[in-house]
């Protein structure tokens, strides 16, 4: 048997143990360490109660961050603008808790359980759930488990693009035309059959379509600057660790840091805090999100037409000059 064969065999042997075990970091060490780290939460009620309160609630190190709010419908407000995930109201007859289970089902059951532990002993907060989550998707399971395809869809589209040799006008068309498809096909299925989103037809299809845009333009505008090896890149960096570090199936601040800062960086996670905006929120605290997606989805489009007028073998690539030479001497 010949050197390079053995190479090869070694390489896969040694490769395929390698993605396993980071694929498993990536995917199980976030979920095995999930716990609030600055978790915003406010409190709301008269000073002296409130700020008991606030002192419990404190005691966990670093696991909240406490906004106060003058009054119950203040806090309602900022729960509904996705300032915090919920709220504890002081009043006489004893603390109340404000949830958004839309935010996050995971968070609002960890307010419920973290209430209910500061809560003076033999009373029970009652709860209030001023955003729920739809009844088709009450745990939020549905609107987690979308992100991965949307993530596949942008890497097979970056792919596609790719392996087809499309470059410059062709690639973009390609891109968008996936990305627009794949939005009103994704919409149709989420909100209109299955009902676990309810927002605005029109602007989830959007947020699902430019997710995906993020993503296949990303895709190949990599392999467009350096090659087949871009789409690899590419679908580990969206898949691999976009994907596990989105926080969409809990929350960005439960998962551990930088984990939580990083996912909210790349398409996956950024696609999803733009989809419960849009889906629950009517577009509040969007705006972060959807300047995340709109600029990978600029940088990869902009690769994939720079890179792909570098890349040799274009169709419109002139034909070198000593080949001309050769062919007129002939």
């Amino acid at each position: 048997m010949s050197a390079a064969p053995n190479r090869r065999l070694v390489a896969v042997v040694l490769l395929v143990p390698v993605l396993v075990a980071l694929a498993l970091w990536a995917f199980a060490w976030p979920a095995a360490r999930m716990a609030p780290r600055d978790l915003p939460v406010g409190v709301a009620g008269s000073a002296p109660a409130a700020d008991r309160l606030q002192q419990r609630l404190e005691q966990h190190e670093g696991a909240f961050e406490i906004h106060r709010y003058a009054s119950e419908a203040a806090a309602r407000t900022a729960i509904e603008d996705r300032s915090v995930y919920g709220a504890v109201v002081v009043s006489p007859k004893g603390p109340a808790l404000l949830t958004a289970s839309a935010a996050g089902p995971v968070v609002a059951q960890l307010l419920r359980d973290a209430v209910t532990a500061s809560a003076p002993a033999g009373t029970v907060a009652p709860v209030t759930d001023v955003v729920a989550a739809p009844a088709a998707d009450p745990r939020g399971s549905v609107l987690g488990a979308s992100i991965l395809p949307l993530a596949i869809a942008g890497v097979a589209t970056g792919s596609a693009v790719t392996l087809l040799r499309l470059r410059g006008g062709h690639a973009v068309a390609a891109l968008l035309g996936v990305a627009a498809l794949v939005g009103v096909i994704a919409a149709a299925l989420t909100d209109s059959w299955l009902g676990v989103i309810t927002g605005d037809w029109w602007p989830e299809a959007g947020t699902l379509g430019l997710t995906v845009l993020a993503i296949g333009a990303t895709v190949a505008g990599l392999a467009a600057l350096i090659g087949p090896a871009g789409i690899g890149l590419g679908a580990l960096v969206m898949v691999l660790v976009g994907n596990p570090f989105s926080g969409v199936t809990s929350a960005p601040e439960l998962l551990p840091r930088p984990v939580g800062v990083i996912g909210q960086w790349l398409p996956p996670g950024a696609g999803g805090s733009l989809l419960r905006s849009v889906a629950f929120f009517d577009g509040r605290a969007a705006g972060g999100a959807a300047l995340t997606l709109g600029l990978w989805a600029a940088l990869g489009l902009t690769a994939a037409i720079v890179g792909g007028r570098r890349r040799p073998g274009t169709p419109d690539a002139p034909e070198p000059a000593p080949a001309r030479e050769r062919a007129l001497a002939g």
